[in-house]
């Protein structure tokens, strides 16, 4: 990991910003789930995690009550993570099918996760001012992530919150992009926004999105690089 990316994490990590996520982020980690009780959870904001050099972004709102907020990484430690790393492996986008902890050995084959939100919010629903709040964070990222061709938003919210982004940080209007899965737009700064449903398991178990149909978006996105 290089010194400017060391650094952001850092800043990440210790953020305080924004009293409700902090109060709810905590609230989590002390009351834990019960399949979780003896486990410590993390409790804290999380930074993205990956290859730093990559040309793929996966964004997704925000980590998950008992996923990354236990286990302190990104798609970490749920159902969702389950789902989304066996699609990335069969895609050859990652070393393992799996995404268990921060010490499993995890590896990203040209792609870097994170979320557009850093700590997990009240029924997966920040406020206005909490993203607007975290997006200094994710601008920082995108500028750091100098190779990035290809953003995939996973998830409505994720999606909407990436075009909020640059709608505050570029002369960009964005009623021409309408989600749906695996359309294409391009972005002010000529990267290319992909949007995926949400791997979460109401949208697996509905048969929404499936191993085939992911692995084939990724598969797409490898294409385009």
């Amino acid at each position: 990991m290089n010194n400017s990316f060391k650094k952001l994490n850092n800043r990440i990590v210790k953020c305080n910003k924004c009293d409700r996520l902090v109060n709810f982020r905590k609230k989590i980690a002390k009351e834990k789930r019960k399949q979780y009780i003896n486990e410590k959870y993390w409790g804290k904001p999380i930074n993205g995690f990956g290859d730093e050099n990559g040309q793929v972004l996966l964004i997704g709102l925000a980590p998950a009550a008992h996923g990354g907020n236990r286990t302190g990484r990104v798609f970490t430690g749920d159902k969702s993570a389950d789902f989304l790393y066996k699609c990335l492996y069969k895609a050859k986008m990652s070393n393992q099918p799996t995404s268990k902890n921060k010490n499993d050995g995890l590896k990203l084959y040209n792609t870097y996760v994170t979320t557009a939100l850093k700590c997990v919010p009240p029924g997966d629903k920040p406020t206005p001012f909490e993203l607007k709040t975290c997006f200094k964070y994710f601008k920082e990222e995108v500028n750091l992530l100098k190779n990035i061709k290809v953003i995939v938003a996973l998830g409505k919210i994720a999606f909407d919150a990436c075009l909020t982004f640059y709608k505050n940080n570029y002369n960009f209007k964005n009623k021409e992009y309408i989600f749906i899965h695996g359309a294409k737009y391009k972005l002010p700064d000529q990267k290319l926004l992909i949007s995926s449903y949400h791997p979460s398991p109401r949208n697996v178990n509905t048969k929404r999105i499936n191993v085939d149909k992911m692995v084939t978006l990724f598969n797409s996105v490898k294409k385009i690089i």
